[in-house]
C-alpha cells in the first residue's frame, strides 16, 4: 500500500480529513449549546435563573417540580397546547405530504397543458416570504369564518410547494419510467400503478417531506398568532411566547421562566424523538428505492 492511501481515505487526505472534522465539531457546539443551556435551565428555580451561571447546575435541582407546575399550571393549558400542536403538525403536515406525493407524481410522469408554467409557479411561490402574507390571509380568513378556527390552521398547512419539488426531483430520479410504462402495457391502471408499483420506491422522499411538513407546522408561529385570540386553540409556540410575554410585564409576581424554559424542552423533544423514530425507514429506503 502506498503512502499516498495510507494518508488520504475516501480521496481526502489527512490535513483536509481533519480541518473538517474541526469544522463539525464547532457546527455540532453551535447546535447543541442551546439545547444544553435549555436542559440545564429547567431544573432551577426562578431565583437560581437569575442567580447563577446559565451553563452548569445549581441547586436546588427543581426539574420534577417545574414538570409538575408546568402541567397544572391554568388547569394544564400547556397540556392542551401541545395536543393543539400535534393535531396540527400531523394532519397538517401527513396531509400535505400526501399532496406532495401525488403533485410530484403528476409532474414527472404525466403530460399536460401548462405543466410547465403551473410547475414555475410552484417554484416562484418559494420566494414568498410567510410574513408578507400575514395581513392578507387574516382578512381573508375574517370573511370566511376562519379566524379562531382550527381549519384556518390546517388548510394552509396542507400546501407545501417545496414538497412538490422535492417529490418530483426525486421521482425523476428514482422512478424508472420503463416501470411505469412496463405496469401499463401489463394492464395496471393509474391508480394500481401509483400506489402498488410507484409508492414504494417514493417512500424516502415521502419520509423527508413528512419532516419537513412536520416540522414547519409544529414550528409555525406567525399564522397561529394572528388567527386565534382563544387561548385554548393555541398551539405551544404562541403560548410559550404568551407566558413569556406575561413574564416580563409581570416581573417576579408569577414564576413564570421556569415554565417557559421547561415547556421549552417538551416542544423540541417530540421532534427529536420523531427524527429518531422515522430515520430508519429513511436511510433504509433510500437504499431499496435506489435505481440500480
Amino acid at each position: 500500500m502506498s503512502s499516498q492511501n495510507i494518508h488520504t481515505t475516501l480521496g481526502i487526505r489527512r490535513p483536509t480529513r481533519f480541518v473538517l472534522i474541526a469544522a463539525m465539531m464547532v457546527f455540532l457546539v453551535i447546535i447543541l449549546l442551546p439545547l444544553y443551556w435549555i436542559i440545564v435551565s429547567a431544573t432551577k428555580n426562578q431565583a437560581a435563573l437569575y442567580g447563577s451561571f446559565g451553563f452548569w447546575f445549581h441547586g436546588p435541582f427543581n426539574l420534577w417540580q417545574n414538570i409538575h407546575d408546568l402541567f397544572t399550571y391554568r388547569s394544564d393549558i400547556f397540556g392542551r397546547w401541545l395536543l393543539n400542536t400535534a393535531i396540527y403538525s400531523l394532519v397538517g403536515g401527513g396531509g400535505a405530504t400526501i399532496l406532495a406525493c401525488l403533485g410530484g407524481y403528476a409532474f414527472s410522469r404525466f403530460e399536460f397543458r401548462g405543466k410547465g408554467a403551473l410547475f414555475a409557479t410552484v417554484i416562484a411561490s418559494l420566494l414568498v416570504p410567510t410574513t408578507a402574507l400575514t395581513i392578507p390571509t387574516y382578512i381573508l380568513y375574517s370573511k370566511i369564518g376562519l379566524v379562531n378556527n382550527v381549519f384556518g390552521m390546517l388548510i394552509p398547512s396542507l400546501v407545501s410547494p417545496i414538497g412538490i419539488y422535492l417529490m418530483r426531483v426525486y421521482i425523476d430520479g428514482s422512478v424508472p419510467a420503463e416501470l411505469i410504462d412496463a405496469s401499463r402495457i401489463d394492464g395496471a391502471g393509474e391508480r394500481t400503478i401509483f400506489l402498488r408499483v410507484a409508492a414504494p420506491l417514493m417512500m424516502p422522499g415521502a419520509v423527508t417531506v413528512l419532516l419537513f411538513t412536520v416540522v414547519a407546522t409544529w414550528n409555525n408561529y406567525f399564522l397561529p398568532f394572528i388567527i386565534f385570540s382563544r387561548q385554548d386553540l393555541y398551539p405551544v409556540t404562541v403560548g410559550l411566547s404568551l407566558w413569556a410575554t406575561q413574564a416580563v410585564a409581570g416581573g417576579s409576581a408569577e414564576q413564570l421562566y421556569p415554565l417557559v424554559v421547561t415547556g421549552g424542552i417538551f416542544a423540541v423533544l417530540p421532534l427529536m424523538i420523531l427524527f429518531v423514530v422515522l430515520q430508519r425507514y429513511w436511510r433504509a429506503g433510500l437504499l431499496t428505492g435506489a435505481v440500480k
